[in-house]
């Protein structure tokens, strides 16, 4: 099995791909593209040479809003591989307050181990959907008696975890068939729904068991709590719940019974070695020379912790040892005080890829109005499309949107393509607050209407630093 689904895109596929959800960058786009094609070249090499060929990590300097994480986010989605995004400044040096380095490794496989769980539960959906109709015919079908209690000896079996508890259910009692296939045609047109039925469910002995740990040892908090839950039974609950509800959850009932957890977990590790894909963003906020007093106090102990794991070491975590000798780290950074070189040698070595992104323009902001496939404009009139209310722009009115955005980026902070959401906001606030009430209607967004809502604001400097 693959330990990555992606189905070996060029670069510039890939970057065609990026081009349907973010506007221009193109030199950032080609950096990525070029590191997911050689993840993908690795992977059909054999030998020792495939181990000897490590990932080129990316570093991505330009101000915030100009489309750095979601560059990333979207190639963990064309990749289909774990992806993490965490914030420097959320870790500290060892012996100082804060979470350790190597949890942003054990994140990433939880969330390796999930997405796995996810892909073996939806191919085994379909058994695991006429297994759980069986049962709800079970439940349907009048006369069903109840499961017989367990014995002693099981029980004790199942508090010592040595086997789950399975209650033992009595022979079926003689139904006629036409009657199961009655109500299995009512189940499949949809007649049933509303129906309650009384399901059993699992539960921890234990629901709000909740252990503390000092920082650094997340992981033996969480395996403690493992182990403790391990050895209570598994407790069942009766729920009463309507056909649509029970469908689904024994829908997933029998489809974890079907999968492998220990084979979930050994392709989940596997994939993040070989695919996993880590978004180190803020930087630039612990570059810096060393200081001995003030919150410069542990940025350089930051960097060399984070060393080991960008260079390949090997993490302990829930699921056993993961190496990150071919994780990808793509780190990005404003750096507008500090710069790169103000990073400790080693880690500088690390990130051998650099790339500026561009700030973004008015003509920009016009692009990213209208050109994406989910763009904010789309957004907007499918979401007031749901009351009733057609949006409609014209191309003067997107312009003066954008041109407007431009003005306050200049005025006050410049926050790139984020500032259109604010923009956006305040421009449509008024029809959707009315909305409910003017259906069905048509808006027309021209020029005029835009400076009539947003050209005061954008011109007072001291409103808009606190509303736009």
């Amino acid at each position: 099995m693959s330990v990555a689904k992606d189905n070996g895109l060029t670069p510039r596929q890939i970057v065609e791909e990026l081009d349907r959800y973010i506007v221009g960058q193109t030199a950032a786009k080609r950096a990525v593209a070029i590191a997911l094609r050689n993840r993908w070249r690795r992977q059909r090499l054999s030998g020792e040479i495939r181990e000897e060929v490590i990932p080129k990590n990316i570093l991505m300097i330009g101000p915030t809003g100009v489309g750095k994480t979601e560059i990333a986010r979207r190639l963990a989605r064309l990749a289909h591989a774990p992806f993490i995004k965490v914030e420097a400044t959320k870790f500290t040096e060892v012996g100082y307050v804060g979470r350790d380095v190597d949890s942003i490794i054990r994140d990433l496989v939880e969330l390796g181990v999930r997405m796995m769980q996810q892909e073996k539960m939806a191919e085994v959906k379909d058994r695991a959907t006429e297994q759980a109709e069986e049962a709800l015919l079970d439940l349907l079908i009048p006369g069903r008696r109840e499961p017989r209690p367990p014995k002693p000896l099981q029980a004790m079996a199942a508090m010592l975890g040595q086997r789950p508890f399975e209650p033992e259910a009595e022979p079926p009692s003689p139904e006629s068939s036409s009657t199961r296939d009655k109500l299995r045609g009512m189940l499949r047109e949809g007649m049933l729904e509303e129906a309650k039925v009384e399901i059993e469910v699992e539960e921890s002995r234990l629901p709000f068991m909740q252990i503390f740990s000092p920082a650094g040892m997340e992981e033996m908090g969480m395996n403690l709590q493992d182990m403790l839950g391990g050895m209570m039974p598994k407790m069942r609950r009766r729920r009463t719940v309507t056909v649509a509800e029970a469908r689904e959850i024994l829908t997933f009932q029998q489809a974890q019974s079907m999968i492998d957890q220990d084979q979930v977990v050994s392709e989940a590790v596997r994939r993040v070695e070989e695919s996993g894909i880590v978004f180190l963003d803020e930087l630039d906020k612990i570059a810096g020379r060393e200081s001995t007093h003030g919150p410069d106090v542990s940025r350089e102990g930051v960097q060399r912790d984070i060393l080991p794991i960008v260079e390949g070491s090997t993490v302990m975590t829930k699921y056993g040892p993961v190496r990150t000798d071919h994780i990808l780290f793509i780190a990005a950074g404003a750096f507008h005080v500090s710069k790169p070189s103000d990073l400790i040698p080693e880690l500088q070595g690390r990130f051998p890829l650099r790339v500026e992104l561009s700030s973004l323009g008015e003509q920009d902001f016009v692009r990213i109005l209208t050109e994406p496939q989910n763009s904010l404009i789309r957004q907007y009139a499918e979401l007031l499309a749901v009351d009733g209310v057609t949006l409609e722009f014209t191309d003067e009115g997107i312009r003066e949107v954008a041109a407007i955005a431009q003005q306050v980026n200049e005025q006050s902070e410049n926050i790139g393509a984020r500032r259109l959401h604010t923009v956006m906001e305040k421009l449509i606030e008024e029809v959707s607050y009315h909305a409910p009430e003017i259906r069905p209607t048509t808006v027309r967004v021209t020029a005029e209407y835009v400076r009539e809502r947003l050209e005061s604001l954008a011109k007072n400097v001291d409103l808009s630093r606190y509303i736009l």
